[in-house]
């Protein structure tokens, strides 16, 4: 159709023409009245919309969604209770730079703010959890504000950008000019609009670490966002450097090269005594913040530290730097190889150090990752995930006791983003829509296995149905120990034994609640059935599965690092 024909639609209409427009991947929502013209012509564009259980969930599955394509994870909600449960999931993504788009419904215009039923404040509670907050006040607009909404959610640090839609704009029509629905393809995905260091930070860069002998990387979640595990890897293996990462950061490299040190920070391997010893340290797409660094207190005064990022006020924010690099972490690690130039091996000595302190650890970890005991201990279910996943399988760990396990104890088998954990805000729910999103992301061929505790299963088990209705066939591992179980072990580690308030579940047999919900339930309570179960989930594709593991109830072993039952804590930060 030629520019100035005009198309006469509804504005819901035309908000999913220019979804389709931007080859916008599933939606995950729950509908309402504001809405309708939307949906109705989703379902005659094709544009793929699931029905969500809780429209927290719908967050958090488009969130996962994001970080396993890069692309905006897509949610919507209706006005009032909708859009306000999306809080979270927003929240979610904003701290961890995950690109979405969400779409709520908002009072008419003519009556808002007349006692609307469902009407609130919510585009005020919304708007300090998002990159942007756009307010379609005319109907002609929407095209324009979806490119924006694209652009702004893919580029510089990616976030959420939320877009209120009143009522009668959504179900008014309005005579659209055919050359108004248009797209930018340089938005589809994260990163665009990719930016690069000034090269007087990157030759004192390259300087500082041309000169250093025991040269360390940090790597944070940035890596995946830039797709820069190419050029993360041949600066690494061109230079001598050995790879450290954070949570979000796991696969930045494989954790099976020899250069992978392990995750760092409040968890750690043998990154931590790494960094004490590093005379150089580059941290690339990684804010530095509490997690990471031990509340403030792991990276050691006086070494050289380069800070590479793509928001330039994050730069110094929590650490001091001694160079700042401003730009995409792709395009800046691509620079630092080009600047320091060919291969060097006098840091052999330095980089034997890796295999040869992760042998050791890995030693000192069999006790978990091996254990007979029972009730299970965590551990042995993390070394058989290492045993059984296939290279390319997805594990998403929800927040709580999964993401400490997983960041931990779980290996990447190659570079990228093989471990999703929900790390921006840290939310318990997180595992099951984290685990649906994932697995439309990655596609039917590929597994995911999704982490969740009990507690976190409870609140998210009703998208279960969701899951096996859209035919996303996760194993969900409920480590089931009757309790909020992270915050058992920090009341035993500040209060000491038996001093537990509002922290234990009554005892529950997920496996039966997932068998009456037309899934695969299985209870597991031996540690050397765990192998068998792992397997029969992950050749079932018909339906989810559930593997219903009971882990120990011991609050002293709850906890991922070596036997706390002797740790103490007197005051300040939490001990893990």
């Amino acid at each position: 159709m030629s520019a100035n024909a005009t198309r006469r639609m509804t504005g819901g209409a035309a908000l999913a023409e220019m979804l389709k427009l931007h080859e916008s991947g599933p939606m995950f929502g729950m509908g309402g009245f504001q809405l309708l013209p939307f949906y109705e012509a989703c379902r005659v564009l094709g544009v793929q919309h699931y029905l969500i259980n809780d429209e927290r969930c719908g967050a958090f599955a488009a969130d996962a969604y994001a970080r396993v394509t890069n692309r905006p994870g897509l949610v919507d909600g209706t006005l009032g209770p909708g859009a306000t449960n999306l809080a979270t999931g927003l929240a979610e993504a904003f701290n961890a730079g995950m690109p979405m788009v969400a779409i709520i419904g908002d009072a008419n215009r003519q009556h808002a703010w007349k006692n609307m039923t469902q009407e609130a404040r919510q585009f005020d509670v919304l708007r300090p959890l998002v990159k942007e907050a756009i307010r379609v006040e005319v109907i002609s607009r929407i095209p324009e504000h979806i490119r924006r909404a694209f652009a702004v959610a893919t580029s510089g640090r990616p976030g959420p950008v939320l877009l209120a839609v009143p009522e009668d704009v959504a179900h008014g029509e309005h005579d659209f000019d055919a050359g108004d629905f248009w797209f930018d393809p340089g938005t589809l995905r994260a990163q665009s609009r990719r930016s690069r260091p000034a090269q007087d930070d990157l030759s004192r860069a390259a300087a500082l670490l041309a000169k250093a002998r025991r040269p360390l990387i940090l790597a944070g979640g940035g890596i995946h966002i830039s797709e820069a595990h190419e050029a993360l890897l041949a600066l690494a293996e061109s230079q001598g450097i050995p790879v450290a990462h954070t949570m979000s950061g796991k696969g930045a490299i494989g954790c099976n090269h020899a250069l992978s040190a392990g995750v760092f920070g409040r968890y750690s391997r043998i990154a931590n005594d790494l960094i004490g010893m590093s005379d150089c340290l580059l941290v690339v797409g990684c804010k530095l913040g509490e997690i990471a660094t031990q509340r403030f207190t792991l990276i050691p005064p006086g070494v050289p530290l380069i800070h590479a990022d793509i928001v330039a006020e994050e730069i110094g924010r929590t650490t001091r730097q001694d160079v700042a690099l401003v730009g995409d972490a792709r395009c800046t690690l691509e620079d630092l190889h080009a600047a320091l130039g060919r291969h060097t091996d006098r840091r052999a000595e330095w980089c034997a150090e890796v295999p040869r302190r992760m042998a050791a650890w890995l030693e000192s970890a069999k006790d978990r990752l091996e254990s007979v005991e029972t009730p299970i201990n965590v551990g042995r279910l993390m070394g058989e995930l290492n045993r059984i996943l296939p290279e390319d399988a997805v594990l998403v760990a929800d927040g709580g006791f999964a993401g400490h396990w997983g960041g931990l104890l779980f290996d990447t088998k190659r570079a990228g983003r093989g471990f999703v954990a929900d790390r921006g805000f840290a939310s318990i729910g997180y595992g099951v829509p984290g685990g649906i999103g994932a697995q439309i992301g990655v596609g039917p061929k590929r597994r995911v296995v999704a982490l969740t505790g009990d507690g976190g299963f409870n609140m998210s088990m009703g998208d279960l149905e969701t899951a096996r209705r859209v035919g996303a066939p996760i194993v969900a591992c409920i480590f089931n120990n009757a309790a909020s179980g992270y915050v058992k072990a920090l009341q035993h580690a500040v209060f000491g034994p038996g001093s537990y308030q509002s922290s234990d579940l009554v005892e529950m047999n997920y496996a039966n609640i997932a068998n009456a919900m037309g899934c695969k339930g299985i209870r597991v309570e031996d540690p050397e059935k765990l192998a068998g179960a792992l397997r029969t989930g992950l050749e079932n594709t018909d339906t989810p599965t559930i593997l219903d593991i009971v882990v120990t109830r011991d609050p002293a072993k709850m906890l991922p690092a070596a036997d706390n039952r002797t740790l103490k804590v007197e005051k300040g930060d939490r001990p893990v």
